[in-house]
């Protein structure tokens, strides 16, 4: 008799192995494989080959039809996820924990309940009376959505099946799921994937939108199999620090829409609000008058976003001076340290150097080069920039600054604001009818000794000591 076959599967990243390692080969992560018992081989050796069914292929060409949309009646939510939940579409939200996907979701399910819309809340993770208490605190109890607390997906399914499709489903969460159909511990690789799968069959069936919950590892990375978020039409995650009261909701995937759109929420003590306007949200707090912050004109998506970049330089007392980047990539930090030091002789090999995006947005774009270098050389120079100025350019390796898209929405969000000038690069420069006045800069030089010649200058970092033989 045919003895079945187990692996060790890694918890982190979903790779298998024949034996049992310390470290798993795939992610680098310790400790993380665990045994698992495979499917019995089935008697005689492999399965009988199955004669292949003929089906049509047809041309590119021909007529397509937009998939329909159910609007959750959250606009930041409908603007993230392209105009709205798909039928049969299935979604995965991630985010850390108590950054509010719970929230957001229970504030979606009842606007659609509200409308008409038959919609069950899963929870996987709390009691029903629990998440009653948040529907009260929230305003939300009065709405007629199906709860229930229940982790078997064979439950789930057939109690879900009786009656009328419901339009949306929400687990939370999918790491607590479990299927009769896997041997297997809830919350492992094979068990997530396996009540993924079963929930996804009867999505794509029945034609409701499905919302899984996934939780996130310690290094912001959704935890669980990657199958999962390969298996799922939308990937979204949920940003936020929990010191600032913005959220961000972001798209990774979409394929129903663009998965560069932001959708921008402030938690307050009745739930997520939406914003409407981030830029002013993020520039409600500035700073005004103070060396080393900047604004960048930047764009997330389809939408403008003006938000506050603040730099500070301060001499050092170690042998290697701090180089600390919060909502911005460090070595993007690193390459304009070195334009600046290379091509505009601003020596910063004696400071520290720290760089922040205010409000908790994570910057992507390379736009941004031109205000964190601006902010830079105000906090080293000592000299305040222009309150009423917007800066946005990307910085070659060269200290040229090149031209960046869609440079007239950038002007536009900032004329809307009351900003009066804007610094931006000399060629492919879209004034609008923003009514700014913008400064063109062909070379980072230009910029430096603009804002030297308005600063104090600052003494010179003391010289490091020799090391001794």
């Amino acid at each position: 008799m045919a003895k079945n076959a187990s692996s060790f599967v890694c918890q982190n990243c979903g790779a298998a192995y024949g034996r049992w390692q310390g470290r798993c080969e795939s992610c680098g992560e310790w400790n993380t494989l665990v045994e698992e018992g495979a499917t019995a081989p089935v008697p005689g050796g492999a399965r009988a080959a199955r004669k292949g069914r003929r089906f049509e292929l047809e041309p590119l060409t021909g007529e397509t039809l937009d998939a329909p949309r159910l609007p959750s009646g959250i606009a930041e939510l409908d603007r993230v996820t392209g105009g709205g939940f798909v039928p049969g579409s299935v979604l995965l939200m991630a985010g850390d924990p108590g950054i509010g996907k719970s929230t957001l979701l229970i504030q979606a399910a009842a606007a659609l309940a509200r409308a008409g819309h038959r919609t069950v809340y899963i929870s996987g993770e709390e009691a029903v009376a629990q998440v009653r208490l948040r529907a009260e605190r929230l305003g939300l109890s009065q709405a007629p959505v199906e709860l229930a607390s229940e982790t078997a997906v064979e439950d789930i399914i057939a109690t879900i099946a009786e009656g009328k499709t419901p339009r949306l489903i929400v687990i939370d969460s999918i790491q607590t799921m479990w299927s009769n159909a896997v041997d297997s511990a809830p919350g492992t690789v094979t068990q997530v994937r396996g009540s993924a799968q079963a929930l996804i069959r009867y999505a794509k069936k029945s034609g409701a939108a499905l919302m899984l919950v996934g939780h996130v590892t310690k290094d912001g990375q959704i935890a669980g199999p990657r199958v999962v978020e390969h298996m799922v039409d939308a990937v979204m995650s949920f940003e936020g620090e929990g010191s600032q009261q913005f959220r961000i909701l972001r798209a990774v995937k979409n394929r129903f829409g663009p998965t560069d759109e932001i959708g921008v929420f402030e938690m307050t003590g009745l739930g997520l609000r939406e914003v409407s306007n981030p830029s002013e949200l993020f520039l409600s707090e500035r700073d005004l008058g103070s060396p080393g912050t900047a604004v960048f004109a930047g764009i997330e998506g389809t939408r403008p976003v003006l938000v506050e970049i603040q730099a500070l330089v301060a001499p050092t007392s170690l042998g290697t001076p701090r180089r600390a980047v919060v909502g911005w990539e460090g070595s993007r930090l690193a390459m304009v340290l070195a334009v600046l030091e290379a091509h505009c002789g601003v020596k910063l090999g004696g400071y520290d150097v720290y760089l922040n995006v205010a409000g908790g947005l994570r910057i992507n774009e390379p736009a941004a080069d031109l205000a964190a270098a601006a902010a830079l050389v105000s906090s080293l120079a000592g000299a305040a920039l222009p309150a009423d100025a917007v800066y946005f350019g990307e910085i070659s390796l060269s200290g040229a600054v090149r031209p960046v898209a869609q440079s007239g929405a950038r002007l536009k969000e900032a004329g809307k604001l009351g900003f009066k000038r804007a610094v931006a690069p000399e060629t492919g420069r879209e004034s609008g009818d923003a009514g700014l006045a913008v400064t063109g800069i062909g070379h980072l030089t230009t910029m430096v000794a603009d804002i030297a010649a308005r600063g104090t200058p600052r003494p010179a970092a003391s010289p490091r000591p020799a090391k001794r033989a």
